[in-house]
C-alpha cells in the first residue's frame, strides 16, 4: 500500500507542474481529449495501463 501512495503522490506531483509550468498547451491537450472518440480514449488508456503494468513488473523484479 505504501508503494501504491508513493505512486499516486507522485502523479499528483507531475500533474501539477506540468499544469503549472505549461498552463496554455494542458488546456488545449483537455479541450482535445474532449473531442477524441470514446473507443480511442478507451484504447489508448488500456495501452498506457499495460506499458505501466510491464514498466513496474521490469523494475520491480
Amino acid at each position: 500500500m505504501e508503494d501504491f501512495l508513493a505512486a499516486l503522490g507522485l502523479v499528483f506531483v507531475i500533474e501539477g507542474l506540468v499544469f503549472a509550468a505549461f498552463p496554455g498547451p494542458a488546456k488545449r491537450a483537455m479541450a482535445s481529449v474532449l473531442e477524441t472518440p470514446e473507443t480511442s480514449l478507451r484504447v489508448i488508456g488500456i495501452g498506457s495501463a499495460v506499458i505501466g503494468l510491464i514498466l513496474v513488473w521490469l523494475v520491480r523484479s
